[in-house]
């Protein structure tokens, strides 16, 4: 099994890596998350990996941190999800914001990943509850989900983009901790007419 690739970054688009090691080109599909973490090609690289065997393909799957590749090995032990819907998991939501959403049980922020439908998103949140990665993520979220819902029910209901408006809501969230409703979406909306 391979568990660790360091070489040099020969192709990169957004699932799927091509890493030469002393020669060899290993194809790595990896999260969005671990993607924008990379440098240009070229550039060295190291990744846990992950290796899927299957009865007709051996996949290799990259992961930049621990936590990535936990939470990747937890997602496919869950019946019904494989490592296709895993990583789409990991590509659609920060590796903390998948452990606070699973501590809290909110499905609603889990079926906004593309792929996840509701009973999946509950699925995942049963299974993985009480075996999340003892990893040093706040076990509450930044500020109350209710917040953050009606900042993204507001900035949508104004006609903007869901995910520049999650991405908006998030960095304000962090900049701005503890603010209410109004200061918040003042701050995004001075943030976006820039």
């Amino acid at each position: 099994m391979i568990a660790r690739l360091h070489g040099s970054l020969l192709e990169k688009s957004p699932t799927r890596l091509v890493v030469d090691v002393a020669g060899v080109g290993y194809e790595i599909l990896v999260p969005l998350s671990t993607f924008y973490g990379l440098g240009d090609a070229g550039s060295a690289v190291t990744l846990r990996v992950h290796t899927h065997v299957r009865e007709d393909v051996i996949a290799l799957y990259g992961f930049a941190t621990a936590l990535e590749q936990d939470l990747f090995e937890r997602l496919i032990a869950i019946n019904g999800i494989g490592p296709k819907l895993a990583l789409a998991v990991l590509s659609g939501i920060d590796p903390a914001e998948l452990v606070r959403a699973i501590r809290v049980q909110d499905v609603a922020r889990l079926t906004r990943i593309p792929g996840v439908g509701k009973k999946t998103a509950e699925r995942i949140g049963l299974e993985l509850k009480d075996r999340l990665p003892k990893a040093a993520v706040p076990a509450e979220p930044v500020s109350g989900g209710d917040v953050r819902d009606d900042l993204l029910s507001a900035l949508t209901n104004l006609g903007y983009n869901r995910a520049v408006a999650e991405k908006a809501i998030e960095a304000a969230l962090e900049k701005r901790h503890g603010a209410d409703f109004e200061q918040l979406l003042r701050e995004i909306l001075r943030g976006m007419m820039r």
